[in-house]
């Protein structure tokens, strides 16, 4: 009887690695083992090309590579930096697919309300328990500093989004603070021309005032509650213009 024989007809194709591939590889390599630490400055591109054997090209799309995701900066004229590795940096990278991830669906915007919801109610709660008080004090400066720009929007807006993120601050953990810039980032800055006002800002500083005293007092079930109807409330505030 004949045997069959499994037939391997699949092919995979090996391809080479472009040179500015492997040179971004080693020089990340550097910095996330602490061979290059934040500040330092980056070798020079001769350096550079004499340490891989690649040629210039290879060099600056490399280091072109680690500018656009945030671990290095280019400032002409001077030699590349290399920045701090932090969730901060991690997200900023996210950032544009994000915001094309928000806007390729309309029930986008509905889930990205939910999410900062339940985040800033984890948030407040720690925020409760480990606030200071130069954060409880820096949070009724962002109150009053909301108050003055009543009547702009714009200025309103960018002073409640600074509210929020120093109530992240206030919970003492880097994550939570960069994440919640980088979530109101998303939500305030793509959606801006889908917010509308409908003369609550009294309203806004109120809730804002109330939800400090709460901190103040590290009322966590009260900061909750009241970061909860804060948020149901404002939430109405991101509706399309019919």
């Amino acid at each position: 009887m004949a045997q069959n024989t499994p037939k391997h007809d699949e092919r995979e194709k090996i391809t080479r690695r472009k040179l500015s591939d492997q040179v971004l590889d080693k020089l990340r390599e550097m910095i996330t083992s602490g061979a290059l630490s934040a500040g330092d400055v980056m070798p020079s591109e001769r350096a550079l090309m004499d340490r891989f054997g690649v040629g210039r090209p290879a060099v600056r799309e490399a280091l072109q590579s680690l500018h656009n995701s945030g671990l290095i900066t280019i400032s002409h004229g001077e030699r590349s930096r290399v920045n701090a590795v932090d969730a901060g940096t991690v997200l900023a990278q996210s950032s544009e697919i994000a915001r094309l991830v928000l806007s390729s669906a309309p029930a986008n915007l509905e889930h990205l309300k939910q999410a900062r919801q339940m985040f800033e109610l984890g948030m407040v709660r720690i925020a409760a328990r480990t606030a200071t008080a130069a954060d409880v004090a820096d949070l009724r400066i962002l109150v009053e500093r909301q108050r003055m720009h009543l009547g702009d929007a714009t200025s309103f807006i960018e002073a409640d989004v600074a509210f929020h993120t120093r109530i992240a601050q206030a919970a003492q953990n880097p994550i939570i603070a960069s994440v919640s810039h980088a979530m109101l980032g998303w939500l305030f800055d793509y959606h801006l021309t889908l917010l509308h006002w409908s003369g609550n800002e009294d309203i806004t500083l109120a809730e804002h005032t109330k939800i400090v005293d709460l901190i103040e007092r590290h009322d966590e079930e009260g900061a909750v509650a009241a970061m909860s109807n804060h948020l149901d409330r404002s939430s109405d505030a991101f509706e399309a213009k019919e």
